[in-house]
C-alpha cells in the first residue's frame, strides 16, 4: 500500500523557512508549463505565460540554472516562451535531453506506428471530440471536447490497450499520454539534468499526473511543489493555484539575492 505524506502550503511560515534553507544558486530550478507557468485553457494552442511570470522566470534564469520539463513538444513549448531558459525538455522528458538524439529517433518511429494503428482502432466516425496529437516521440489522445467524456475515455482506453508495442500510459486531465518503452519520464529527465549540471539539489513545480514521476521520487535533495492540493500527490508542498506562481518566482529571486 502506498503511503503519502501530508503536503504543506508553501506560503505558510514554516514552509517558507524550509524553502529559504533549501535554495541557493547551485540548485536546478525546474517547472512544468501548462497549469504551472501558464494557466490551463480549453484550447492548448492559446496558452499564454503571464507577463509577471515571464519576467520573474527570466530573472531567475539569470541567477541559477532553469529548466522547463513539459508534456508539449519542445518546438510547441518554445513558441509560447518569450525568453526560454537554458533547458526546455519536451514530451514528458523524451525530447531535448542532451545526448539523447539517436534514441529520440527510435521513439518517433514507435509513435508513428501507434498513430497508424489508432487510425484503425479508432475509426473516424468514433473520433468525435477525440483528438490524437502526434508530438514526435510521444502521442497524446485528448477527449476534453467530447460530448460524452466517460464514453470517449472508454473508447480511447480500449484502443490504447491493443497497441503494439504496449505504451507506457500516463493519464492527465482529459488526456491519455502514450510514452515508448525506455523513454525518460520527467523524473529521469530531471535527474539527468542535475548530473549534467553537476548539481546536488533541484526545485520542481508541476500540477498533474505526469509530474508525479518527480514528486514520487521522494528525494530529500529535490524540493517538490504541486499547483493545487491533492491528497494522493507525492509532492512535499503545494500552491493553491496557478495564480500564485508569479509570487513564488519573485520569492525565489529574493532568496537568491542573498548570494
Amino acid at each position: 500500500m502506498t503511503h503519502f505524506r501530508s503536503a504543506a502550503f508553501l506560503f505558510g511560515k514554516s514552509a517558507q523557512a524550509r524553502l529559504a534553507d533549501f535554495v541557493d544558486p547551485v540548485t536546478l530550478f525546474a517547472f512544468d508549463l501548462d497549469g504551472t507557468l501558464a494557466p490551463i485553457v480549453s484550447d492548448p494552442a492559446l496558452v499564454r505565460v503571464p507577463d509577471a511570470v515571464e519576467r520573474a522566470l527570466a530573472e531567475l534564469a539569470g541567477r541559477a540554472p532553469v529548466a522547463i520539463i513539459t508534456g508539449r513538444s519542445r518546438s510547441d513549448a518554445l513558441a509560447h516562451l518569450e525568453s526560454p531558459p537554458r533547458y526546455v525538455i519536451g514530451n514528458h522528458g523524451a525530447e531535448g535531453l542532451p545526448g539523447w538524439a539517436e534514441r529520440e529517433n527510435d521513439f518517433v518511429r514507435t509513435a508513428q506506428g501507434w498513430q497508424q494503428q489508432l487510425d484503425i482502432l479508432l475509426p473516424q466516425e468514433e473520433q468525435t471530440g477525440i483528438v490524437i496529437e502526434n508530438k514526435g516521440p510521444t502521442l497524446s489522445i485528448h477527449y476534453r471536447r467530447a460530448v460524452n467524456i466517460p464514453a470517449a475515455q472508454g473508447l480511447v482506453l480500449h484502443a490504447v490497450r491493443r497497441l503494439l508495442p504496449p505504451p507506457r500510459r500516463v493519464s492527465g486531465k482529459f488526456v491519455e499520454n502514450l510514452l515508448p518503452d525506455g523513454a525518460p519520464d520527467k523524473g529521469v529527465a530531471l535527474e539527468l539534468l542535475m548530473r549534467r549540471e553537476n548539481l546536488a539539489k533541484a526545485f520542481f513545480v508541476g500540477d498533474d499526473e505526469t509530474d508525479e514521476d518527480i514528486f514520487r521520487l521522494g528525494r530529500k535533495n529535490i524540493f517538490t511543489v504541486r499547483v493545487g492540493q491533492k491528497e494522493t500527490s507525492g509532492a512535499g508542498f503545494y500552491l493553491r493555484g496557478q495564480y500564485e506562481m508569479a509570487g513564488l518566482l519573485r520569492l525565489l529571486n529574493r532568496l537568491l539575492k542573498r548570494f
